[in-house]
């Protein structure tokens, strides 16, 4: 079992920056591959960002050159840093983890952190 907990979001104004993170629980961590997901009110739940295991990285097109993904496997924490923040950014952001492989799959989800890009 993992538990996910969120934390970092808040209100800011456009053109700001935010840094969410991810805590993780579970000695494996480092074998997650671990993601970023949003969801605006009325629209369905995106990817925004995700990291393998090995620090490989991709990115949604809305967000490239102005989100970062990284990890820490030692804090077992993901991050999202968040620049140049425009009000089409506003979501619940969650975190996710998974890891599949032969005859298993594990697919976790946090509660979600609240972002709010408004003047």
């Amino acid at each position: 079992q993992v538990q996910l907990v969120e934390s970092g979001g808040g209100l800011v104004q456009p053109g700001g920056s935010l840094r969410l993170s991810c805590a993780a629980s579970g000695s494996i961590f480092r074998f997650y591959a671990m993601g970023w997901y949003r969801q605006a009110p009325g629209k369905q739940r995106e990817l925004v960002a995700a990291i393998t295991s090995g620090g490989s990285t991709n990115y949604a097109d809305a967000v490239k050159g102005r989100f970062t993904i990284s990890r820490d496997n030692a804090k077992k924490t993901v991050y999202l840093q968040m620049n140049s923040l425009k009000p089409e950014d506003t979501a619940v952001y969650y975190c996710r983890a998974t890891m599949a492989g032969d005859g298993y799959e594990y697919d976790y989800w946090g509660q979600g952190t609240l972002v709010t890009v408004s003047s």
